[in-house]
């Protein structure tokens, strides 16, 4: 068997909207992503599980996604954003290209691409083990659906970090 993995990015921050790459900082939702979470838990009426980035912006999302629900929701810090380290909080251009942060960590402490991807490997392991036939959602960050989407196709992760960001409404995978 398998399972169902929806995968969300967070709502719109302000960050994102200042063009700040937030990285390991919190962020808060802006008016916008505030009603983007709410239409994001009218799409997912139904899952077995909720698990999100202990990121702010993320634990926003899920918030108010599911105000007054009884889903079991899971924060876990193997979900956050790539540490972007001395770039935590800086304008999203300086991360450009990121391909050369994909087995370099980014600089001051941060981490690399592949080391997200290690920590997004192993939670799918977990939840392959925890949640087997079951759905589930997931609310994250970019680095995270880069690390599904090689997962799942093997997508070169150079290509991935470096391909413009075209939002959708949840990504399905079978894992």
């Amino acid at each position: 068997m398998t399972v169902k993995l929806i995968y969300e990015t967070h709502s719109t921050t302000v960050d994102n909207e200042g063009g700040v790459a937030t990285g390991w900082l919190p962020g808060v939702l802006s008016a916008a992503g505030e009603r983007e979470a709410v239409e994001l838990g009218q799409r997912h009426p139904e899952v077995d599980a909720v698990f999100s980035s202990d990121l702010r912006r993320a634990v926003q999302t899920v918030e108010l996604a599911f105000a007054g629900r009884d889903i079991p929701y899971f924060q876990d810090w193997r979900l956050r954003e790539c540490n972007y380290g001395d770039l935590n909080g800086a304008p999203r251009e300086r991360l450009e290209p990121r391909r050369r942060y994909v087995d370099h960590p980014f600089p001051g402490g941060g981490q690399s691409y592949r080391q997200v991807l290690a920590l997004t490997r192993s939670f799918v392991a977990d939840l392959k083990t925890l949640y087997d036939g079951r759905t589930v959602l997931v609310v994250a960050h970019s680095a995270n659906r880069w690390s599904l989407q090689h997962l799942v196709d093997n997508t070169a992760l150079e290509d991935l970090v470096d391909a413009p960001f075209d939002w959708q409404p949840g990504w399905e995978y079978e894992v």
